[in-house]
């Protein structure tokens, strides 16, 4: 998963950055919601860590804009701000969630985990396809009930695919998705990983769609 963390106090953004790149994330972290509103505007995340008091541009400004445009982009809001009336607010203005500093990193990256659930439609932490079974919060795969070690970024590579069965995401999608910024990429970097995950879990498991890109086929 890709995460754009938006936060202006260097010591926070560090630890999060950090600590959520141990737990196999990719985060890309700005300062300022100008620098923000650009990088939504080149990278496809799948979800906002968003402070609210930014220089540049404040945070529910930001927010604001994104829900105008239709931007449905999960966001979950990060400050000091503890008021109720700041917590309708931000929640009002197109926030999913609210978390206020400090806070346990731990618990952060299970409120990400469940607004992705919610946002791709899924009640279960648990990602079930065919022989598969993926638990994302514990980074355990196993197939007919037998685990498989993977990779972080395999992990990743597979959890993208097995989120969106049947669709294809071309081999540009899934490096956007593993590596952000400053990271050397490849060129065979995601075939690797594919051969990888065909190698432990059979062929069969991740098709290519030539001129395409990879799919987990959907299940009947």
């Amino acid at each position: 998963m890709r995460v754009l963390l938006v936060e202006d106090d260097p010591m926070i953004g560090k630890s999060v950055q950090q600590g959520l790149r141990q737990d196999g994330l990719t985060v890309d972290w700005v300062r300022d919601g100008r620098a923000a509103e650009l990088a939504l505007t080149t990278v496809p995340y799948e979800l906002l860590l968003l402070d609210i008091g930014l220089p540049g541009r404040s945070g529910l400004e930001l927010l604001a804009g994104l829900r105008h445009t239709g931007n449905d982009i999960p966001v979950l809001v990060i400050t000091a701000r503890d008021a109720v009336a700041d917590r309708i607010k931000g929640l009002d203005t197109g926030a999913d969630d609210y978390l206020v500093k400090p806070f346990d990193l731990d618990e952060l990256a299970a409120r990400m985990r469940a607004l992705l659930r919610r946002h791709a439609g899924r009640a279960s932490p648990v990602i079930e396809h065919g022989d598969l079974r993926m638990n994302p919060a514990t980074h355990e795969l196993t197939r007919n009930g037998e685990p498989v070690t993977l990779s972080a970024r395999e992990f990743a590579l597979l959890q993208a695919l097995l989120e969106q069965p049947g669709k294809p995401l071309s081999r540009a999608r899934l490096e956007e998705r593993l590596y952000g910024w400053g990271e050397e990429i490849e060129s065979n970097a995601v075939e690797v990983y594919i051969h990888s995950l065909r190698r432990k879990l059979g062929a069969e498991q991740i098709r290519n769609i030539r001129g395409v890109g990879y799919l987990v086929p959907t299940r009947q």
